[in-house]
């Protein structure tokens, strides 16, 4: 049942509404993250008037880290090494990254988390620092 890359196979609109299903007390509301980043698409759509996939997959490679610092251990000491980031991972942390981003702007707020995932996604796919992915993407590849 369990396969390590699994992962890899799933369409990447499956994996963002699956990702939109964490914190507590939405865990395993599935319908309600489709619902969410249909919504989303939407939007996306209204605002910029182009694919809202094209967007999603712009914003990916926009907000997943090209180099990272992993922690190496010797001797007692720890020190960062830069690293590159592997494909898969590049796409699991932008995933994720967009996620958290849209989750914190839609927290205490009142836009919806639909508007609040199409803004992150734009944002994200023009590149824009006011998205939280892409500045913790800077942030990682400033560390590295």
């Amino acid at each position: 049942a369990h396969k390590r890359f699994r992962k890899a196979q799933c369409p990447i609109v499956e994996r963002l509404t699956n990702s939109l299903m964490m914190h507590g007390r939405n865990n395993g509301k599935k319908l309600m993250a489709v619902r969410i980043v249909k919504h989303a698409f939407e939007i996306i759509h209204l605002l910029t008037g182009e694919n809202p996939l094209q967007v999603l997959v712009t914003a990916i490679i926009n907000s997943g880290p090209r180099e990272d610092s992993t922690r190496i251990g010797r001797a007692g000491t720890v020190r960062r090494q830069a690293v590159d980031v592997s494909p898969l991972r590049r796409v699991n942390q932008a995933i994720w990254l967009l996620c958290t981003g849209a989750r914190e702007a839609a927290f205490r707020n009142i836009k919806t988390i639909a508007e609040c995932v199409a803004d992150e996604l734009i944002n994200a796919a023009k590149g824009s620092s006011n998205s939280y992915a892409i500045k913790k993407k800077d942030e990682l590849e400033r560390v590295a």
